[in-house]
């Protein structure tokens, strides 16, 4: 073990000096010079004393912590894809930090890590509750924490999007950026780093004994949950500590304990050690990328951008190879009546239509009371607005709640939606790319680019399903992975400030504010045609959904008709993606309510899906609008508050029921 923490000591030293010599001019006996005490003069010896040395030591210090923190969670867990980014920890302290950069500034400045550390704890703990303790150990924490990554996402947009001018100093703390201008954050961060030491001194033994199990632990004497907490509380706090230093940095945490043991660190300790020596490497190795960029493309290229472009495909490879196909969810389609009846169909119709015309007749005023207003029917510039909306919001409704139907039961599988799986996330990143590429409005990009996007992200799924027989976990960790990637470079493009920033991050919310007639008529007729699709190949969505051996004896071609069927999915998501923005949990809430509802059988669910997916948007479009008059939330963005919040809810009951 100690040539090779030798060897991994050298090689951050020799990474910490190639980082040093990137857009450096002095010598390298000056370079030494100024190390060991002496006093800057020039400005190259100022740039290299008050930026380059500081930059590398938090590359060395934060690495180590992500890396640590990364090994301490796999083995608390016993679950090679715990990260701080797949069990939530970083999406809690940036929906914290955001909160109190708007409501408690000054708290926010001085307290920052104790902020994003509160936030951080809350999030893994609610995942751990979701989770349970069974499914700490498998794919339910991933999802869970998934989840709960989506749905702070969204509470945090809707929070910038009504605070823009509070929250901007957060977009690049959000994309992880290392740059430094002096001495400062370097002398606040390595006080609050001595629990890493500790950590590594004191937890070898508490986590070897965690590997006998709970019982082998307490049959020695070890108390297994208080030492479970405190090891926790010590990671989550260099962890806050670290992330508020230089903002968020994923991967790096999943990363460096998998390549440790592929070294063949076997022992707690020394997993410990060698992840926190090659987290160190790591992120001094992606930091020296992300400089080279800026400097080569002439723009700021945050560290926290390029280890996702690293990490995204390590997440997919970690998942292939530590996932098996038989790695399930252990959750199931939720219970409730047992088939539907005619009072159910009256109920939904009725409900569409009073939706829809408490869409169209409600006009909220700013001086008085939302709820006490009179209703009116529209007049004609009022209906020219109102309508492209409202089917504009519907239309998208319809598409993601079948495109969540149709994967749900392709895979088998109640968690799989189009925003979880990643084909919502390929057709943002690519419209996205377009933009940045083009320099054009992305409201300009039309759904032929989100296709692209999607049909790539349904190309790696089939790639990596086929071998793996379609497992759930390992199609739907793609998608986790593609959706960190896609939210690193939007915080890149917000951290520029421009107006198209603000513009890309209003469309992400899913927003109908610029629906026209033409594009929501275009939106509807694509996915009429889709659906009607999807109501003609329904026997194969039967039999698939019963399994692949039952379809092959009743003659279905299973590889032809999935890849038919995921094709329309693909469409669909493009279409509204690229029509409206992306729509997150309507896919995955839609299905679930048809079933609780008595719709068991593939076509009464789909139908009884899309009928409860444009209801949900519908309400979601009416509430953003009114609910905090004048200001409006994108419809989108409430859908994932209204869906994302029934999600966590039913795990949570399922967990503790």
């Amino acid at each position: 073990m100690l040539p090779r923490y030798a060897v991994g000591a050298g090689l951050v030293l020799a990474l910490g000096v190639v980082h040093l010599q990137l857009d450096n001019e002095l010598p390298l006996a000056a370079q030494w010079q100024l190390v060991t005490g002496g006093e800057p003069g020039g400005f190259e010896e100022v740039r290299y004393y008050y930026a380059a040395l500081p930059r590398v030591i938090l590359a060395v210090l934060v690495g180590a912590v992500l890396g640590t923190v990364g090994s301490l969670l796999q083995q608390v867990t016993r679950n090679p894809l715990v990260s701080p980014l797949t069990i939530g920890a970083s999406s809690g302290a940036w929906l914290a930090l955001v909160c109190a950069s708007v409501w408690l500034p000054a708290l926010a400045v001085d307290e920052r890590a104790l902020v994003a550390m509160v936030g951080a704890a809350i999030s893994v703990g609610l995942v751990l509750i979701i989770a349970g303790r069974n499914g700490i150990s498998g794919l339910p924490v991933i999802l869970a924490g998934m989840a709960t990554h989506l749905l702070m996402g969204a509470a945090a947009s809707a929070i910038i999007l009504l605070n823009q001018e509070a929250a901007q100093g957060v977009f690049i703390w959000g994309t992880g950026n290392l740059t430094q201008n002096d001495w400062n954050w370097v002398q606040w961060l390595w006080p609050r780093l001595l629990v890493l030491p500790l950590i590594l001194m004191l937890a070898p033994r508490p986590l070897t004994l965690m590997r006998l199990g709970e019982a082998g632990a307490r049959g020695r004497g070890f108390s297994y949950g208080p030492v479970l907490v405190v090891l926790l509380i010590g990671a989550l706090w260099i962890l806050a500590t670290s992330i508020t230093a230089v903002g968020i940095i994923g991967f790096l945490g999943l990363i460096a304990p998998n390549i440790a043991r592929s070294m063949g660190a076997r022992r707690a300790g020394d997993e410990l050690c060698t992840s926190a020596l090659l987290g160190a490497m790591l992120l001094l190795a992606t930091d020296s990328l992300a400089q080279a960029a800026g400097d080569w493309f002439g723009e700021l290229i945050p560290s926290g951008t390029a280890a996702a472009l690293v990490g995204a495909p390590a997440l997919v490879i970690f998942a292939h190879n530590k996932l098996s196909h038989g790695d399930q969810t252990a959750l199931s389609l939720p219970h409730g009546a047992r088939r539907t009846t005619w009072m159910t169909w009256g109920l939904a119709v009725g409900v569409l239509l009073a939706l829809v015309l408490l869409t169209l007749t409600y006009t909220p005023e700013a001086s008085g009371p939302a709820f006490s207003l009179p209703f009116a029917w529209p007049s004609d510039l009022v209906w020219s607005l109102r309508a492209p909306r409202l089917l504009t919001a519907s239309a998208a409704g319809i598409g993601m709640a079948v495109a969540g139907l149709i994967l749900q039961r392709l895979i088998r599988n109640p968690l799989a939606s189009p925003d979880i799986l990643g084909m919502s996330a390929g057709a943002t990143l690519a419209l996205v790319i377009f933009t940045l590429w083009t320099g054009t409005s992305i409201y300009q990009a039309g759904p032929g680019v989100a296709f692209l996007g999607s049909l790539v992200v349904l190309a790696v799924l089939l790639v990596i399903g086929r071998r793996s027989h379609y497992a759930p976990g390992i199609v739907i960790l793609v998608g986790i992975s593609l959706a960190a990637l896609m939210e690193a470079l939007v915080h890149f493009v917000l951290a520029q400030g421009t107006q198209s920033a603000h513009i890309i991050l209003g469309w992400l919310s899913g927003s109908t504010y610029r629906a026209s007639a033409d594009r929501s008529l275009m939106l509807a007729a694509g996915v009429a045609a889709l659906v009607l699709l999807v109501l003609v190949f329904n026997r194969w969505l039967t039999l698939i959904s019963i399994g692949d051996p039952m379809a092959r004896a009743r003659g279905v071609n299973v590889a032809r008709a999935r890849l038919v069927l995921l094709l329309v999915v693909c469409a669909l998501c493009a279409l509204v993606t690229a029509l409206m923005g992306p729509v997150a949990f309507v896919g995955l809430l839609a299905p679930h309510v048809a079933a609780l509802l008595g719709a068991r059988r593939v076509l009464p669910q789909l139908v009884l899906a899309a009928m409860v997916g444009m209801g949900l948007m519908t309400l979601s479009d009416w509430l953003g609008r009114t609910l905090l008059y004048p200001d409006q939330l994108p419809a989108g963005l409430m859908a994932a508050l209204l869906g994302g919040s029934y999600f966590i809810f039913l795990l949570t009951r399922r967990r503790l029921g």
